[in-house]
């Protein structure tokens, strides 16, 4: 860790004094922006400290961030749109900074430390750890760069990043702060990629963290020091137990604290279900509930227990990810073994407890730490339950597939016309497949994974999950596969909008063209006019909607395609509503769009059953039928609104 270049507020010289800012002030805006002002302090603080230590010594910080009377607020900026002017939050933020670059600093000889250096007093939480989530490869990355810069320097990437403040602003937070040598930090930081995206990655969210029992071991020791007498201690004896041995090491599991009938049947590898192979061929139902147990390794009884122990029992060195809504407690009895084999570098066991499937991962060159992967699952049905994420590296993706998969195929949605390329199947383990498009970069191509079984054809997609999404296109309520040349057509535009979605539970996402319109030219017939006399050719109106295992939390994405795009747009999106969807297949949306002679027009269209649109607000006016075309100005804003068939009101997606 390099030394961190900061004075106390005594030795630097101070800055213009801006207008007084109360308690209640400041208390307002801490409150108020509570989460970004931790997650702020939880970057600056250097990595050196546990993960634990350092989400208590964010909270601690911002905490204790309030002046004790009326304070001159520093003239440095607030922050962008939403705290713009608040001074009551630069102070906040500005003693955030400060004392975080203080608790990085080495306690000096001969100097009493500041409290900042201290452990912190509060909050405290007894008997457990909390940290936050974990993020991904590039969180990791992200992480381990900022953990070899100085504190001015993490503080600056975060001013950047997390705060949106131009480098000017920077330097004048630093300078406020107590950093004598700024150009030196905004040097530094500049070696860090420009990955700000990833500042606001559950990885660097104190607010929203995982809780994990203490050395259980420990806590038992000190508690008998603390009892006096015989009664006491068989009470501590009988609430906590002893450990025992068990079935043998347990890998990187956690030690136990249970010892209850049903929760040893379920970590006895000896009792996970297996189904026979020719199972799906004679049940009522085909679901993950009929998988047979493949993979090379399934006899492995130490593999199994350690997969089931951390499961039950994830350890400190064992990497936790669940899908929304997915819980990560152990399995309730014996789950079912679906696969146990060694996959590229790593050992794998993916098992099922009819509500999750769960994935299970460990070096397979005998180094420790595990990473255990969580998804929902139930409900599937055969679409939803055709393959399960296997292992993903180096930007490729390896796929198991249901026992029922004939053929297994890769495609670009990117390229319709092109074909899929045949994938050979090893027991059911597909060959690496390209990734869809990074989260980082264009995207040029989307791959998807191709299954062809006794009832059709289907594409399924990573985004990120144990469990690839089904694709498909259509109306709702008459949705069709998306593997029709028609469907890969309707998704090409749209392929890349999946982006939005990933890491979001999703089980489904369907592509619907609800309306065309055609474009203004140059002769169009004037404002309120609801279709141009030369048209500018016709556009393609396409509503996506992205439903979740865990039923809520459906997004809703409205997208605009004009004639020659690569790509189609986003005119709208929303979340939990239920616009394009068989409760509620109506859609409308409108956008804000220039001709190719320079002139502004506003857009909207509505799905089949619209009588009638409105636009009120920036841009007014009306037509009858589903389609709306008025002339607008640059940057105008308009509230819309429609009327069905049936007499009922619909609005327009924001």
């Amino acid at each position: 860790m390099q030394s961190q270049d900061v004075v106390p507020p005594s030795a630097r010289s101070s800055s213009p004094a801006g207008p007084g800012v109360d308690v209640e002030q400041a208390e307002a805006a801490l409150v108020e922006h509570y989460p970004r002002l931790v997650r702020l302090a939880y970057l600056v603080l250097p990595s050196r400290a546990r993960r634990s230590r350092r989400v208590l010594t964010a909270h601690s910080l911002v905490q204790r961030a309030l002046p004790r009377g009326r304070t001159p607020a520093a003239v440095v900026p607030a922050q962008s749109e939403g705290r713009a002017g608040d001074a009551g939050y630069a102070l906040v933020r500005l003693q955030v900074v400060r004392t975080a670059l203080q608790a990085g600093r080495p306690l000096g000889r001969g100097a009493w430390p500041r409290r900042s250096q201290l452990p912190p007093l509060l909050p405290q939480v007894w008997g457990l750890k909390l940290f936050p989530r974990p993020g991904g490869a590039d969180e990791l990355a992200l992480d381990q760069r900022l953990s070899a810069l100085s504190g001015p320097a993490r503080a600056a990437h975060a001013l950047r990043g997390l705060e949106r403040l131009p480098d000017e602003d920077v330097r004048e937070v630093l300078i406020s702060a107590g950093v004598t040598d700024v150009d030196a930090a905004l040097a530094e930081a500049d070696r860090i990629p420009d990955a700000y995206r990833l500042l606001d990655s559950p990885e660097f969210d104190p607010c929203s963290l995982q809780a994990r029992p203490t050395d259980l071991l420990r806590r038992r020791r000190h508690l008998k020091a603390a009892l006096v007498g015989g009664t006491a201690l068989v009470v501590c004896g009988t609430l906590l137990g002893l450990p025992g041995d068990g079935w043998g090491p347990d890998g990187a599991a956690a030690p136990p604290y249970t010892r209850n009938p049903a929760a040893q049947a379920a970590l006895d590898p000896g009792k996970l279900t297996r189904v026979p192979p020719a199972a799906w061929k004679t049940s009522a139902r085909t679901d993950f509930s009929v998988w047979p147990a493949r993979g090379g390794v399934t006899g492995d009884r130490a593999l199994l227990r350690r997969a089931l122990a951390v499961w039950a029992r994830p350890g400190k060195g064992v990497e936790v990810s669940a899908t929304p809504g997915t819980p990560t407690g152990g399995p309730a009895g014996p789950p079912q073994l679906l696969y146990a084999g060694t996959v590229d570098t790593a050992r794998v066991v993916i098992l099922h407890d009819g509500l999750r499937v769960v994935r299970y991962a460990e070096p397979g060159d005998g180094d420790r730490g595990a990473a255990l992967d969580f998804a929902r699952a139930d409900g599937a049905g055969r679409a939803g339950s055709s393959a399960v994420v296997l292992s993903r590296a180096d930007g490729n993706v390896r796929y198991l597939v249901a026992p029922w998969v004939r053929e297994a195929g890769e495609r670009d949605l990117l390229e319709p016309g092109a074909g899929a390329t045949a994938l050979d199947l090893v027991d059911g383990v597909t060959p690496p497949l390209a990734g869809p498009a990074p989260r980082q970069g264009s995207c040029t191509s989307w791959n998807v994974l191709e299954l062809t079984d006794g009832t059709g054809t289907r594409l399924v997609t990573d985004l990120g999950e144990l469990v690839p999404a089904h694709l498909t296109a259509g109306r709702p309520g008459a949705v069709t596969e998306a593997s029709g040349a028609k469907a890969l057509r309707t998704w090409a535009p749209y392929a890349c909008s999946l982006g939005a979605v990933r890491s979001a539970g999703v089980r489904s996402v369907n592509a619907w063209v609800f309306a065309e319109q055609p474009l203004p030219g140059a002769g169009e017939a004037g404002r309120g006019s609801s279709r141009p006399k030369d048209e500018g050719g016709t556009a393609e109106w396409v509503c996506t909607r992205a439903e979740t295992w865990r039923g809520g939390g459906a997004r809703v994405l409205a997208q605009f395609h004009t004639p020659g795009a690569r790509f189609g747009a986003v005119a709208a999106k929303a979340e939990d509503v239920p616009a394009c969807g068989v409760r509620e297949p109506g859609v409308l949306a409108g956008v804000l769009w220039k001709s190719a002679a320079g002139s502004w027009y506003l857009l909207a269209a509505g799905s089949r059953g619209t009588v009638s649109v409105a636009a009120t607000g920036g841009v007014e006016g009306s037509a009858r039928g589903r389609l709306l075309t008025l002339r607008a100005r640059q940057g105008a804003r308009a509230d819309l609104g429609g009327r069905l068939e049936n007499g009922r009101s619909i609005s327009g997606l924001r």
